[in-house]
């Protein structure tokens, strides 16, 4: 957990930011640390975060936070967006994304997504870089029918952090109908690279 304390933000807040009314309350799916949230607020943004890790909460004491599993949460109020980051709606559980987009519907109508699109699969390949202080290093890729396993390492200051993720392969019709089926109508592209979305019911 001590790692997503210090990765820096990758420009999520200011896109965001951008996609939404000046002072727009947002709720964030998935919050972990707060490494999005916090720059929002300072953006003028009142955030709420929700997150079920203990420990990644503890990072997120300035924040207001609820720990809760995202598919069952229920804090009984509206916002003006919800958003679901860090690839989340990619999880391997058909189930768990239905359970998610449930949650993020009950809680808005408009919802901002991070998602690895059909292409990310086909041309995600072993890299290893350093940004800022930090080193990346993905590698053990595996491939199976529309799942992608990958372990990513991290290393800064001397320390090491390793984290193993399953992802599944949507097609933009499958992510479409499972938006429409949560009652989101509308879908509008972030970025051009197509990792970024917004939906409206």
């Amino acid at each position: 957990m001590e790692f997503y304390a210090l990765a820096p933000p990758a420009g999520e807040a200011d896109l965001v930011h951008a996609a939404l009314p000046a002072g727009a309350a947002v709720l964030e799916l998935g919050c972990g640390t707060g490494r999005i949230l916090r720059p929002l607020a300072a953006l003028g943004h009142p955030v709420t975060g929700v997150d079920e890790s203990p420990e990644m909460l503890a990072h997120a004491e300035d924040l207001d936070t609820v720990r809760a599993r995202i598919q069952d949460a229920d804090l009984r109020r509206r916002f003006d967006a919800v958003l679901l980051a860090s690839h989340l709606i990619n999880t391997p559980s058909p189930q768990d994304r239905t359970a998610m987009l449930a949650t993020a519907r009950r809680h808005g109508d408009r919802l901002l997504v991070q998602w690895h699109p059909p292409s990310w699969f086909d041309e995600a390949k072993p890299f290893d870089v350093v940004r800022g202080t930090l080193r990346y290093r993905l590698h053990s890729i595996t491939r199976e029918g529309p799942l992608l396993a990958a372990t990513m390492d991290y290393a800064s200051a001397g320390k090491a952090w390793h984290h193993t993720f399953t992802a599944r392969r949507l097609t933009e019709d499958e992510l479409r109908s499972a938006l429409e089926e949560a009652g989101y109508t509308s879908l509008t592209w972030l970025t051009e690279d197509r990792t970024w979305l917004s939906a409206g019911a």
